[in-house]
């Protein structure tokens, strides 16, 4: 195949990833956002902002840099390989131990001591299976990614959901995520015909020391903007309030970063391909403008309009201080996204360092609004009960506003506007029309069901009329494939 063919196949088995994943965690997130409490999801939510650090000092930034690279060798994985599982050994240990401070710093909650120290485990299979990914990724052939990740989360969620029936509370997201991670893993090495070799080459190490070290600052700027958040709330109001918090952002991010690993994962290696000439990788780069531009807004802007008729149907109203938070996150992935797609610009050039020096404005920022807020962080009425969290996550979505404007300076705002208005300017237009559909009925169920009509059929109705060359190209790809 050649590689637009190439891309599309991964775009395809990337896409399908994603929706079956998200079927899978939003039916198993339901069931168990049903059965357990806002303290349950609290817990879970206090533990995985170190597990976030965590599994990030594992990776190391390496697998950015394999991505990055033309043709890296068996040593390259092995030695990757190697390092990873070493690293998150080495954590591990380092973090069971550390278990009683992580409760203190949540308000003393003595639960988080064994929660912790079992929910840490899955970093340690997801070490193992980053190699592995990361060679499909690079030959662009995904499909067992995608068999892998499907059999992990079916598995995983039978586990949660028996334990969440059984009474265990939040155990039982602790065990979903550690089963997923240890099947994930097993699948990819029982099917995979590549094994290590029993070498480390510290050559070999270095050499992607200088891409993987710059990204994995990168990243870890990025999960601290993420998860800074969640230790806030949970240190400075409590747990219940970090179960909305932690709430909002699970269901939010199953849109943001479905579409973020699509693109991320689908473009780079095409992009690495074409990293030593300009012209072409400048066109290749507005295609992918385009196409993301052409998902993004609509997925993102669109459900955000939706998201109370969504929780209503899903939950009732016992999440229902979750929605505004739950919006709010949705704008800020957009910007998630779209920085997301500039950084694989850079990263196929090899601008590791742009990357995180752009990362350091965003998080400059981010803090900047962090410190406006934190006074107001606790605020709440009968009415909105997280009212201070809200004014959190306005600063967030204005971090990740300046840092959007910063890399579109950097690369070329005329370009920027070219490819991404179009797009927002159909979303912005159709959003009255889906608010008129959703005053036709009170009922959840039905407004979810005549918004989301007038939101696609109005998008491709209007791209349709405008000829969209993406949605042409997509279009003829699928019936291609049929």
């Amino acid at each position: 195949m050649n590689l637009k063919t190439r891309t599309a196949h991964t775009l395809k088995w990337n896409a399908i990833d994603r929706i079956a994943t998200q079927v899978l965690y939003a039916v198993t997130g339901v069931i168990l956002a049903r059965l357990l409490s806002q303290e349950d999801f609290g817990l879970v939510g206090a533990v995985l902002v170190f597990q976030a650090f965590a599994s990030l000092l594992v990776d190391s930034g390496f697998s950015y840099a394999l991505l990055q690279r033309k043709r890296p060798s068996r040593i390259d994985y092995s030695t990757v390989l190697w390092f990873n599982l070493s690293v998150s050994t080495l954590l591990y240990i380092l973090l069971y131990i550390a278990a009683p401070f992580i409760a203190y710093c949540f308000q003393g909650e003595q639960a988080l001591i064994p929660l912790s120290r079992a929910m840490f485990l899955s970093f340690i299979f997801n070490a193992s299976a980053i190699v592995q990914t990361n060679r499909l990724m690079k030959r662009m052939d995904v499909r067992m990614v995608t068999v892998s990740n499907s059999i992990g989360l079916a598995i995983g969620a039978v586990v949660g959901i028996v334990l969440a029936m059984s009474g265990y509370g939040a155990w039982a997201i602790v065990w979903q995520t550690v089963t997923l991670s240890a099947v994930k893993s097993l699948v990819l090495w029982t099917t995979q015909r590549w094994y290590p070799k029993f070498v480390f080459s510290w050559k070999s190490l270095k050499s992607f020391f200088g891409i993987g070290s710059r990204m994995m600052l990168t990243s870890f700027l990025n999960t601290l903007f993420q998860n800074i958040y969640s230790f806030f709330i949970g240190n400075r109001v409590g747990l219940a309030p970090l179960g909305y918090y932690t709430q909002s952002d699970k269901w939010s991010k199953m849109g943001v970063m479905s579409i973020y690993q699509i693109v991320t994962s689908s473009f780079l290696p095409a992009l690495s391909d074409a990293q030593d000439d300009d012209e072409r990788l400048r066109r290749m780069c507005s295609k992918m403008n385009r196409f993301t531009a052409y998902m993004v807004f609509p997925a993102l802007i669109f459900l955000a309009v939706m998201a109370t008729p969504i929780f209503h149907l899903l939950f009732g109203t016992k999440w229902d201080p979750s929605i505004i938070l739950f919006q709010l996150l949705l704008v800020r992935g957009i910007f998630t996204v779209l920085v997301g797609l500039y950084n694989n610009y850079l990263l196929a050039k090899g601008k590791a360092k742009s990357i995180m020096w752009l990362e350091v404005l965003r998080d400059t920022v981010a803090l900047g609004a962090l410190g406006a807020a934190l006074p107001f962080i606790g605020l709440s009425t009968p009415e909105h009960p997280v009212l201070g969290l809200e004014y959190l996550m306005w600063g967030q979505v204005g971090a990740s506003a300046v840092t959007l404007a910063a890399r579109s300076v950097a690369m070329n705002i005329q370009d920027f506007l070219k490819d991404h208005a179009p797009y927002l300017c159909q979303c912005l237009v159709i959003v009255p029309l889906m608010l008129l559909g959703k005053g036709l009925s009170d009922v959840a169920a039905v407004q979810l069901l005549c918004e989301g009509l007038i939101a696609v059929t109005a998008y491709i109705g209007i791209n349709y009329c405008l000829g969209s060359v993406v949605q042409k190209d997509a279009l003829n790809y699928i019936r291609k494939k049929s």
